[in-house]
């Protein structure tokens, strides 16, 4: 068999060679693409984890300095309401002393006062003693005469009869020992009053000494018994007490205070009963009223500095403070049992020696 001829493929081999390095570049292409956008993919993603961790920290930087923010606020609040109870402070403790430099120059012009009508009152009824003195030894001089009557000439007796009648001498002889003993007592009573007024408005006294309370609880009832009277009967119940150390004319105050609020709580008539006890080394002094009481939520208050219930311009709202301080630096308690519609007790509690810390009677001067 005659062997066929082979095509001439050259150009066909050319062709495919042709394309064969088309596809190779193509996909050379291809794959540089590819390449180039995983490579973008990846720069993108290294810059986005760049700044989440840029955002994280400046968040934890912006988070911090808000919380530094917040305490800085907290504490400018703390400091703003500590010093409005500073001020608040400050001033209900220069309203305090003015009140105290008022009450020391109302103390010292009452002395003053008490001084002054002390001399005159001293010689009025000194004089009233020796006038009494006087019409008893008139009076027994007119019983003499009266004895020689019947001696007398009938004309001399009958104008001895008429002077009697026309000065009325059966009326006035009793009536002028009457006046006197009635001017007597007055005088006695003022000077007693001025008296109680000298002790209670003491002025400045730092000297602890021994008292006896009792007279000073009297002596206080005098000096207020004009705030009283209309108001309250009084019923004491005294039982025997030792002399305790005190300042008199600071307990003085506390038993002042304590008379004036029990009167005021009174509405219209009622009693206020006054107690001492003596329980071993304390005594026991009792206001008791049977006003309108206290009510239960403002009982805590009541102690509190300018605290008043009182209308405007009837009270301070100083005097239950001013004794609670007194009491506490006696190292004694005040004790309040009080209901609406029952009335209030007060009951002052104090040491009958000195508390710890205050130099004791009579010692103030070495």
């Amino acid at each position: 068999m005659a062997e066929r001829p082979l095509p001439d493929d050259s150009g066909a081999l050319q062709a495919e060679i042709v394309r064969l390095n088309k596809v190779v570049r193509a996909l050379i292409n291809r794959a540089e693409r590819e390449s180039a956008g995983r490579s973008s993919h990846f720069g993108l993603l290294q810059d986005t984890v760049m700044l989440e961790n840029k955002v994280r920290r400046r968040t934890t930087e912006l988070e911090a300095a808000l919380r530094e923010n917040e305490r800085i606020n907290r504490d400018l609040t703390r400091e703003r309401e500590e010093q409005r109870v500073l001020i608040r402070k400050l001033e209900e403790a220069h309203n305090q002393l003015l009140q105290s430099e008022k009450l020391a120059s109302i103390g010292q012009l009452a002395a003053g006062v008490a001084h002054e009508i002390n001399n005159p009152i001293g010689f009025v009824h000194s004089n009233l003693g020796s006038l009494k003195q006087y019409a008893a030894d008139l009076f027994g001089l007119l019983d003499e005469y009266a004895a020689l009557e019947p001696e007398l000439s009938p004309a001399a007796r009958a104008r001895i009869d008429a002077a009697r009648r026309r000065i009325d001498l059966d009326f006035l002889r009793p009536d002028m020992l009457e006046l006197i003993a009635e001017s007597l007592d007055g005088a006695s009573r003022v000077r007693r009053i001025v008296q109680d007024l000298r002790d209670f408005s003491r002025p400045g006294e730092t000297e602890w000494q021994f008292a006896d309370l009792q007279a000073c609880l009297e002596s206080t009832l005098n000096v207020v018994w004009n705030e009283i009277k209309y108001k309250a009967d009084v019923v004491r119940d005294y039982a025997e007490l030792p002399p305790v150390e005190c300042l008199p004319g600071q307990l003085n105050q506390v038993f002042l205070n304590l008379l004036v609020n029990a009167a005021q709580a009174i509405p219209e008539r009622g009693v206020i009963t006054l107690r001492t006890r003596c329980d071993g080394d304390v005594v026991r002094i009792s206001v008791e009223d049977d006003g309108c009481g206290i009510p239960p939520e403002i009982r805590d208050r009541i102690f509190d500095p300018f605290f008043t219930t009182k209308p405007v311009g009837k009270g301070t709202g100083l005097g239950l403070s001013v004794t609670y301080g007194i009491v506490e630096k006696h190292g004694g308690r005040i004790e309040l049992d009080s209901a609406p519609g029952r009335g209030s007790r007060f009951v002052v509690c104090l040491p009958v020696s000195r508390p710890a810390g205050v130099p004791r009677a009579g010692d103030a001067g070495r």
